[in-house]
């Protein structure tokens, strides 16, 4: 199983919005280094750090999980989507997707700045490459974060 910190922004789709629907497409991404990390690494069962971003403070607020394989993204073909990329071809999509499924909700959510004081968390990818929508997470991090939320 691998971990992994996904960011939304908490005023366009937050932990509670996938709390109502139960199961979601991750769709819209267009950063080739998240796409890769959707198509190449994440499976099944893979458990997710649930991240609002765009807020003060950002934080974490619950956990997600990966509910599929890799498929490609419908948004890429449609016109009226902002995500339309007319670039994209149906027979080789440049724009791959991950349903994610709500697993929990903190009690109380977890600011940025709580993660980068603890010492277990420092080296988290999301203080290095900020600008990225995804980022693996180690166990011992996963775990730490979930510690900290006084989940199990």
């Amino acid at each position: 199983m691998q971990y992994w910190l996904m960011k939304s922004e908490l005023d366009v789709y937050n932990l509670d919005h996938l709390k109502a629907d139960g199961t979601e497409p991750w769709d819209g991404i267009r950063n080739y280094e998240a796409r890769n990390m959707m198509r190449d690494q994440m499976k099944p069962g893979d458990l997710i750090l649930y991240y609002h971003s765009n807020c003060k403070p950002p934080h974490i607020a619950g956990v997600a999980r990966v509910a599929s394989d890799p498929y490609p993204d419908p948004t890429q073909f449609d016109s009226s989507n902002h995500y339309f990329d007319p670039k994209s071809d149906p027979n080789n999509p440049r724009w791959i997707l991950v349903d994610i499924s709500y697993v929990t909700t903190f009690k109380e959510t977890i600011d940025r700045n709580v993660l980068q004081e603890d010492p277990l968390l420092q080296e988290m990818v999301i203080f290095k490459r900020n600008r990225l929508s995804i980022t693996p997470v180690t166990q011992q991090e996963f775990e730490r974060v979930c510690e900290i939320a006084g989940e199990d």
